[in-house]
């Protein structure tokens, strides 16, 4: 629950992650204390380890110490943003190539043609 933005001041699981690895998915990962704080809760609830999956990784201010010194196993970032500079001091921080799906999609909406295509198709 979310009163400002990178402010959270409540979390609630849902389910039992005991023995199970966690994934989390988030379109857009700032100063990363929400990522923390919900590895941390999954974490304590018996989770074996905790990833993160994160389309846009803006990674301000002390996201990097967040990820370093949080129990999260990896985070995965697409390019949308470079992070070859974060990378060297995050070891959790991973980054996946974007471009050629983007591209695609600027293609086909060029073109007249479906998006949709890309959904089941697209190579990463």
């Amino acid at each position: 629950e979310r009163k400002k933005a990178n402010e959270v001041s409540r979390m609630v699981l849902v389910g039992d992650v005991t023995d199970k690895i966690a994934i989390l998915v988030d379109d857009m990962a700032d100063t990363c204390g929400t990522l923390g704080l919900a590895a941390k809760t999954l974490m304590d609830n018996g989770a074996s380890a905790v990833y993160a999956i994160v389309i846009h990784g803006v990674l301000s201010g002390k996201a990097l110490d967040v990820i370093n010194n949080s129990v999260l196993t990896r985070v995965v970032v697409t390019n949308t943003i470079p992070h070859a500079e974060k990378k060297k001091v995050c070891p959790k921080l991973d980054t996946i190539d974007v471009s050629a799906v983007l591209a695609e999609a600027i293609r086909r909406t060029h073109n007249g043609e479906s998006v949709s295509y890309l959904f089941g198709n697209a190579a990463i």
